[in-house]
């Protein structure tokens, strides 16, 4: 959760330059409005070439976002929830906000650890229960 805290600190409005908008129509809700009107908004975004990121936190977001990266190492988010295009656009901008603090995120390494004595004879117990179960049911058919 520090690393949301990180994409927080980074001004908002230096990293909003940076993205590039394109617009389409979108389907959906809307009648004929979805026809004529372009609601869609994609949001792209050169991510290599930032200037707010350094070298190891653009390697984090190529890796933890690669399923939005292209090939041209481009970043891209779409949004086609809302009729308005100026709504769909904010909603794109908080996707990607969200999205490039989420990766920017460090996840603590799992530390491995046995099982205590006393949970390993709970489940033991249990199997035993249960096994004693079925036997009984078995045996009622004799």
């Amino acid at each position: 959760m520090a690393n949301l805290a990180l994409i927080m600190n980074i001004n908002k409005d230096l990293l909003e330059k940076e993205f590039s908008f394109k617009t389409s129509r979108s389907g959906g809700k809307g009648g004929q409005n979805v026809n004529k009107v372009e609601t869609k908004v994609e949001l792209i975004w050169h991510f290599s070439t930032s200037a707010l990121f350094t070298d190891e936190e653009k390697e984090r977001i190529a890796l933890n976002l690669s399923n939005r990266i292209s090939k041209e190492k481009i970043f891209s988010v779409t949004a086609e929830e809302d009729r308005s295009q100026l709504r769909n656009k904010e909603i794109a901008i908080k996707k990607a906000f969200y999205l490039i603090a989420k990766s920017l995120e460090l996840v603590a390494e799992r530390k491995k650890s046995k099982p205590s004595y006393a949970s390993v004879k709970k489940r033991l117990e249990g199997k035993r229960k249960q096994a004693l179960k079925k036997i009984n049911r078995n045996n009622s058919f004799d």
